[in-house]
Parts: C-alpha cells; structure tokens; sequence
C-alpha cells in the first residue's frame, strides 16, 4: 500500500474530462494513494502562472510527495519531459521553464529527461507518460530507472526583477493574478530589504502611488474609527503577501461586482510595477 501524495496542477479546467481520466489513470494503478487537486484553473499555457501556484503550495505537502505539473507538457524536440527532486519533494513536468522558478531558490537534488516513451503510445502525456512517472516513484522507484541524468533545465525569463546601477530603483512585473483579482508581482520582501536598507520609497504601479506595504490586509484598516468613518470600500492596499511577494489589492475587492485591483488598476500579466528609492 503506497502512502505517497500524488498532486495535480493543470489547465484543463473543470469542463472537460481531462483531470478525471489522469486520477482514474492513477487510482488504476495505484488504489490506495491520495490525489490532491492543487488547481485546474491555471490559465490555458500559462507557465509563469502555474510556477507560481506549485511554489506556494508545493512546501506544504509533506516531505515524499509527488507533483504532477500539467502545462504545456505535449512533447518535442524543444519540450522534453522531466523528473526533478527538489526539497525532498518530487515534480513531473515539461522542460518548458516551469520549474525554474524553484530552482532560482533550491538546488535540485536530481534531474532526469524521461525517456519512456517509446514504451507508450500517447497523445496526452499528462495521462499517459506522467501518470506512468508518478506511480513508479510512488512504489519507491528511482528517477534513474524512467530517465537519464541532466543537469541544466529551461529557464523561465522575466520572473527576476532588475535592480538598477544606482541601487535606487527596482523594477518587476506581474507575474499572477489570483481569483480575487490582486495583482502579485516578482518582487519580494526580501529582495526590498536587501536594496531598500530602510529607505523610504514609493511604488509606482501605472497612475497609482504607494508609500506604504502592510503585512496583512486588515493592517491597512484604522479600527480605532467608527466604521462609518473608515476608509474601507475601495481602499488601496500594497501588501506583503502570505508568499512574501508584493500583491497590489483592493480592500475586500469582489472581481464581479466593484471590481479589483487589476481592473481599478488596469493591470495584466507582465505589466510593470517600480519601486523607487529616496
């Protein structure tokens, strides 16, 4: 009985039959495992999307557990097929750039290029091939047995933010919009303090100015007023995500009704947030 975490992050969405036949595929070979939906919902082809959705959740999965990447993942010469243990966690995935977003923070432990392929037949490797990748890991196989030894992998651009000579002014972009429609950027809190070194600054998001990042979203809320006289509905909101990424929000923003950061901002993927240093 295999006690292994069997994860699945695609774009597949909710319509089709896709994420169903990929976990029957699996139970079918292993009826014992757990399957656990990371998300179906990543934009069609959206790689630096789906990057960011497995590094934020990836780590809180217990050590062992196996991650099937589902982006982009049809074969050819110039998309090959990975296997990578990182942080004593496991990742199936095209060589598309995906994983290169964990790697800039961990070392990889061990690459290998999946050559099982002649052995099956498949127009849909997520099914066929990486279902195949997963269940031998999660019987306890080695990465040697489905693949051969690589030690570089495609890497992801526009995901590092440029500092410039003068250490006074760091430039990112978006790099993810989430359902509520906050607009998260490259930049971390780590990489601000590291050039800031307690500078004030302000934050140039296309016509709007920040002067101020909150850790939380209630931060940015004075409760000592009386609710009539707080600025809540609408309020502008920099913030330290809970991945240490600078998110742009607006205050209990609802996509479908008031709008969101990214509509109220006009913000869309890559689009450029600055910091500016005094």
């Amino acid at each position: 009985m295999s006690k292994a975490i069997i994860t699945l992050t695609t774009d597949f969405g909710e319509k089709d039959h896709f994420a169903g036949a990929v976990k029957g595929a699996i139970y079918s070979e292993l009826e014992n495992i757990k399957i656990v939906d990371i998300s179906h919902s990543v934009s069609p082809f959206h790689i630096p999307e789906a990057a960011y959705i497995i590094q934020n959740a990836y780590k809180n999965f217990p050590a062992g557990s196996i991650h099937i990447i589902g982006i982009d993942s049809e074969l050819n010469p110039e998309n090959k097929h990975i296997a990578v243990l990182l942080d004593e966690h496991y990742f199936i995935c095209a060589n598309n750039g995906i994983i290169s977003m964990l790697t800039s923070e961990i070392n990889p432990n061990k690459i290998v290029e999946i050559n099982i392929h002649d052995h099956i037949e498949s127009n849909f490797p997520v099914l066929d091939v990486f279902v195949k990748v997963a269940c031998h890991i999660a019987r306890g196989g080695t990465l040697e047995v489905i693949g051969k030894p690589i030690y570089e992998i495609k890497q992801l651009t526009g995901i590092k933010p440029v500092v410039n000579p003068e250490k006074n002014q760091l430039i990112g972009n978006v790099i993810y919009i989430d359902n509520y429609g906050n607009v998260i950027s490259n930049i971390n809190k780590s990489l601000v303090e590291a050039v800031g070194k307690g500078r004030n600054f302000a934050i140039q998001a296309r016509t709007t100015r920040f002067n101020k990042i909150y850790n939380r979203y209630s931060d940015a809320i004075d409760f000592n007023q009386p609710k009539h006289k707080r600025e809540e509905d609408g309020k502008k909101i920099a913030l330290w995500n809970s991945s240490g990424y600078l998110e742009l929000s607006i205050y209990k923003s609802n996509p479908s009704t008031i709008g969101s950061a990214s509509t109220l901002f006009g913000f869309n993927y890559r689009d450029t947030i600055s910091i500016n240093f005094e």
